[in-house]
């Protein structure tokens, strides 16, 4: 090889790395799809603003930026504004969990009482009773390692309606000052089905987040910083936004009426400032990040558990994280958490959603994709037929009144690369 080319190649390369870890100054290059698909929502004023990043074999193939973080004073979206993971959190603390599988600290089957003798005298809801109290059973059995990891647990987010529901919120479990307390308080909720039975989105990946620190001693954030964001560089990722940061902070807003405002006041992780460290970190939706950083996740994903020198988690643990634990018996009940509907094809791996048959599922991603969004709007997939990583970065709330953008996007892409494989 002429050093020329060599020379052209580590010029490629650093280009790459940088847009990565720094995210350039001008958005470029663009796919026309994605613009078309994407570009007015913020247009027309239905989105504040967005930031997309797309990956093709390791390379950037679309890098945008368009509307504005603060729409009081104009500032613009840019490419490392720094969003709202929310449940884009989730994939993250998978991993940190499959790096303990690796070490051979659990295993899928192991009973989560193994970690946490608290939950032992759980019990399950089973209705109303006829004097107005709640019927409460022991579990057929305990929940597994598994079942924590795809919803299927028995808990719940205290975010819906029901007895089980108004105890997470009567005992504020979701707002626990520390992980001890979370588990205390979360010992004194039933169950809302048998274990394995159901598919509900729940506080699970918060329990994972309180096993993990019962395993390694450390905080969630500290394990995170030092075995997959300090390694993967994103910099950006976290779950404080430290003063000197503060300035590339996306505001959060609110679409209603068909016009976007500013958040209103309130509490709870929703409503969190993100200025001081929080006493129990939230794996379930705590955590901030720039589309720069987790395209860099992604890519691990998709590398199956590496990028450059950093090896995150062993390949046999990213296929199990990324592979469909669902028996069929759960898919077909249809169960649903915002745009996310589980169906035959359309599945669910360790705290994402996996595509195992696009043509079943009714989708564009392709063949083995896994995939997972937040609350307010952040969306991201990685998938392996194409070797792409998309990640789209938008906070805002209400955008099921909106045309499904993550949809969108995932159509727009297929007509770049199509599949044989994937509804186009």
């Amino acid at each position: 090889m002429s050093s020329s080319m060599i020379s052209r190649r580590l010029a490629l390369a650093a280009m790459t790395a940088a847009a990565l870890c720094a995210s350039p100054a001008v958005a470029e290059p663009r796919l026309p799809a994605v613009d078309a698909v994407l570009q007015p929502l913020v247009d027309q004023g239905l989105w504040s603003g967005s930031v997309i990043l797309v990956l093709k074999d390791g390379k950037v193939v679309h890098s945008s930026a368009a509307g504005k973080r603060d729409q009081a004073t104009g500032d613009p979206m840019r490419p490392d504004t720094i969003f709202r993971a929310f449940s884009m959190s989730k994939p993250i603390t998978a991993v940190a969990m499959m790096i303990l599988y690796d070490q051979g600290k659990w295993r899928p089957e192991d009973p989560i009482t193994r970690f946490l003798p608290e939950l032992a005298g759980v019990k399950v809801f089973k209705g109303m009773g006829p004097d107005g109290k709640p019927i409460l059973e022991a579990p057929a059995r305990m929940p597994t390692m598994r079942e924590l990891m795809t919803h299927t647990a028995g808990f719940s987010y205290g975010m819906g309606r029901g007895y089980v529901d108004d105890q997470y919120k009567a005992l504020k479990v979701m707002d626990a000052p520390d992980g001890e307390t979370f588990i205390a308080r979360l010992a004194q909720v039933p169950l809302a089905y048998e274990p394995g039975t159901q598919w509900m989105y729940s506080a699970s990946v918060d329990v994972q987040g309180a096993i993990l620190q019962r395993i390694t001693g450390q905080r969630l954030d500290d394990f995170m910083q030092a075995k997959i964001l300090g390694p993967l560089k994103m910099r950006d990722t976290g779950f404080v936004v430290p003063p000197e940061k503060r300035s590339r902070f996306a505001n959060l807003y609110l679409l209603s009426g068909g016009k976007l405002g500013p958040m209103p006041p309130g509490s709870g992780l929703f409503y969190n400032t993100y200025e001081q460290r929080p006493g129990f970190p939230s794996g379930g939706g705590g955590m901030v990040t720039t589309a720069g950083d987790y395209a860099r996740f992604g890519q691990m994903l998709l590398n199956g558990g590496t990028l450059g020198r950093a090896r995150i988690i062993s390949p046999a643990a990213a296929k199990l994280m990324t592979s469909n634990q669902l028996p069929a018996a759960v898919v077909d009940k249809d169960f649903t958490n915002g745009w996310q509907r589980l169906r035959a094809g359309y599945q669910h791996g360790y705290d994402g959603v996996v595509v195992t048959d696009p043509v079943k599922g009714a989708t564009a991603m392709g063949k083995d994709s896994y995939m997972w969004d937040g609350a307010a709007g952040t969306w991201f997939w990685v998938d392996p037929e194409r070797k792409v990583v998309f990640v789209g970065m938008i906070n805002q709330f209400n955008l099921q009144k909106l045309p499904n953008h993550e949809e969108l996007s995932q159509q727009a892409i297929a007509k770049v690369w199509p599949s044989s494989q994937a509804r186009q």
